[in-house]
């Protein structure tokens, strides 16, 4: 039966990209790029707003139960020493002595730029930037320097090393991951390597630091994704809510094993590997692009994804 193919295939479609959120997320590789690749390729248009935003959820859950006992840490003693309790004097209110509230108030600064540029550039991000032109340059560009950074920065600083300053350069590393092809973690990554942390802060410092970010836009852009979902107009290919929850499942399960196989990677070998990886993919988009089976933008023969 034609329908039930369709179906099967729709389920299959909607797992396996959960798959790829999963498998793409966290590393310094951009997940936007391969889920708009993949996407493009598979399905010959955009997964749809619902889904691909419903997915990035699981993704996000697998970050804060890794990291859930920091987590607890970072607000239990940021909400301590803001209600004056170490001290009433502001030094103390904003986490002197408190390496943990010092932490929080650091993820705050580091989020900040990512929110005010996404505020000012919406409409560029969700258009202009999105051309596969733009996302195949960074992945190369990006790729190059995050090589060369990782070769050649020391490793000397720890979380616990960080200022306000260094919050601050996170925080412009993790705003040009709203360019397709950056790279969340790449950009933060790339900025904490330069800054001379070691690879596994650095990892850590971009995981924490996109925990508000990322987990507040992923619930807005699913709330207002739920309302549209059932709107063909708007969510064509959306699969169902079987297909979707069960792909939100695997981003999830899938995600956690990623963390824990990526933090100990890092803990021995250099990011050289991903480097390599975001150029190669880069001269292949080029290539598929230039050949007409991908579109530089959504909507022009095959479409796009996010």
């Amino acid at each position: 039966d034609h329908t039930q193919l369709r179906g099967f295939m729709n389920f299959f479609q909607a797992i396996f990209l959960g798959l790829v959120q999963a498998l793409t997320e966290y590393l310094p590789v951009s997940s936007s790029a391969h889920v708009r690749i993949v996407g493009d390729l598979m399905l010959g248009s955009d997964p749809g707003a619902a889904f691909t935003a419903i997915i990035q959820i699981g993704t996000e859950l697998a970050v804060l139960l890794y990291f859930r006992h920091d987590i607890w840490n970072i607000l239990k003693n940021w909400c301590i020493c803001l209600a004056g309790k170490n001290g009433k004097d502001w030094k103390h209110r904003l986490g002197e002595g408190n390496k943990d509230a010092r932490l929080g108030w650091y993820i705050i600064i580091a989020t900040l730029p990512i929110v005010f540029a996404g505020l000012l550039f919406q409409d560029a991000i969700e258009n202009t930037l999105r051309n596969l032109w733009i996302t195949a340059a960074m992945l190369l560009v990006f790729g190059i320097i995050l090589w060369i950074v990782d070769d050649r920065a020391p490793q000397v600083k720890t979380i616990d090393d960080m200022t306000t300053k260094d919050a601050v350069w996170y925080g412009i590393g993790q705003m040009l991951a709203l360019i397709p092809g950056v790279s969340r973690s790449g950009g933060t990554i790339t900025f904490g390597r330069a800054m001379g942390y070691t690879r596994e802060a650095a990892v850590r410092c971009a995981f924490l630091m996109a925990i508000p970010a990322v987990f507040g836009a992923g619930i807005l852009e699913a709330v207002k994704a739920v309302k549209e979902a059932n709107d063909p107009t708007v969510n064509a290919m959306f699969p169902g809510w079987g297909a979707t929850i069960a792909a939100t499942v695997v981003a999830f399960v899938v995600g956690y094993i990623v963390i824990i196989g990526f933090l100990k990677f890092v803990s021995t070998f250099s990011y050289k590997a991903f480097a390599i990886y975001r150029i190669a993919l880069a001269v292949i988009v080029a290539i598929l692009l230039l050949t007409g089976v991908l579109q530089p933008l959504e909507g022009m023969a095959l479409g796009g994804n996010a």
